[in-house]
C-alpha cells in the first residue's frame, strides 16, 4: 500500500513536471519563432531591400572617385573587402543575411570597375563603360543562380551609368571631361563649373528631361515586375531602386557642379 501510494505520488509529480515543461516550451517557442520571423521578415521586406540597394549606390559615388584618384591601388584592393564581407554574410549569416551578402557581392563588381577607371583611365571617357562592365559576364551568369540579387544590382547600376554617359555625349559635356579630370586642383573646380553652365540652354535641358523620364519609366516597370510573386521579384525591386537612385545621384552631382564643384567627387 505504502509503495503504491508513493508510486502514485511520483506519477503525479512526474505528470505535473511534464505539464509544466510542456507549458514552458509552448510559451518559449512562439516567442523565439516570433523574434526570428520579425528579424527575417525585416531583412526580406521589399522596402528594406530597396533601402539597402539605394544606400549601396550612394556610398561609392562621392567616395570612390577621389579615393581612386589619390590611392588607386588601395581603393582597388578594397574590392576584396567588399567581396569577402558579402561571401561571409551569404555563407555564414544564414538565410536572413544572404540577400545583403549578395548585394555586397554586386557592389564589389561595380567598385572594381570604378576603381580601375578612376584610378588609371579617368582621362579616357570612351573607356568608362567598357571598364565599368568588367564583371558583366559574371553578372549575366549570376542572374540565373541564387546570386541573382547582386547580379541584378550590378547590371542596373551599369545601365544607369550608360544613361549618364550617353547624356554627357549628347549635351557636349563629354568633350570637356579630360580637361576637368586632368586639371590642377586649383583650376578644376572652375572648369567643372563652366562645364555645368553649358547645360543651362534649351537643348541640354530638354535632353536631360527626356533621359530622366525614360529612367523613371524603366524603374517603374521594374518595380511593377518586382511586385509579382516570382523568383525574380526581389531582383526587379533592387534593380528599380538602384536605377532610381542613380537618377537622384546624377541630380546631386549636377547641383554640386554648379554650387560646390570641389564636393562633386569628380576632381
Amino acid at each position: 500500500m505504502g509503495g503504491g501510494a508513493l508510486s502514485s505520488g511520483s506519477i503525479r509529480t512526474a505528470s505535473l513536471g511534464s505539464s509544466t515543461s510542456v507549458i514552458n516550451q509552448s510559451l518559449s517557442y512562439p516567442l523565439q519563432s516570433e523574434r526570428s520571423s520579425v528579424s527575417e521578415s525585416y531583412l526580406s521586406r521589399p522596402r528594406t531591400l530597396q533601402f539597402w540597394a539605394s544606400a549601396l549606390v550612394v556610398l561609392p559615388v562621392f567616395l570612390q572617385a577621389p579615393w581612386a584618384h589619390l590611392h588607386p591601388l588601395s581603393a582597388c584592393l578594397f574590392t576584396f573587402v567588399l567581396l569577402g564581407c558579402g561571401v561571409a554574410l551569404a555563407q555564414f549569416g544564414g538565410h536572413r543575411w544572404f540577400q545583403v551578402g549578395s548585394l555586397l557581392i554586386g557592389v564589389s563588381g561595380s567598385w572594381l570597375g570604378g576603381c580601375l577607371f578612376w584610378g588609371w583611365l579617368r582621362s579616357h571617357p570612351v573607356l568608362h563603360i567598357p571598364v565599368e562592365a568588367v564583371a558583366l559576364p559574371l553578372a549575366f551568369i549570376g542572374l540565373s543562380t541564387r546570386w541573382r540579387l547582386g547580379a541584378g544590382f550590378y547590371v542596373s547600376c551599369l545601365l544607369g551609368t550608360a544613361f549618364t554617359d550617353l547624356m554627357m555625349v549628347c549635351t557636349g559635356v563629354m568633350n570637356r571631361w579630360p580637361e576637368v579630370v586632368m586639371a590642377p586642383m586649383q583650376e578644376a573646380p572652375q572648369i567643372l563649373h563652366q562645364t555645368a553652365d553649358q547645360l543651362l540652354s534649351p537643348k541640354p535641358i530638354f535632353l536631360l528631361i527626356i533621359a530622366a523620364v525614360l529612367i523613371m519609366l524603366m524603374a517603374r516597370l521594374m518595380h511593377q515586375r518586382g511586385s509579382m510573386n516570382s523568383s525574380f521579384g526581389r531582383t526587379w525591386l533592387v534593380a528599380s531602386a538602384a536605377l532610381t537612385t542613380t537618377l537622384w545621384v546624377d541630380g546631386l552631382f549636377l547641383l554640386s557642379a554648379f554650387f560646390q564643384p570641389r564636393f562633386s567627387g569628380l576632381i
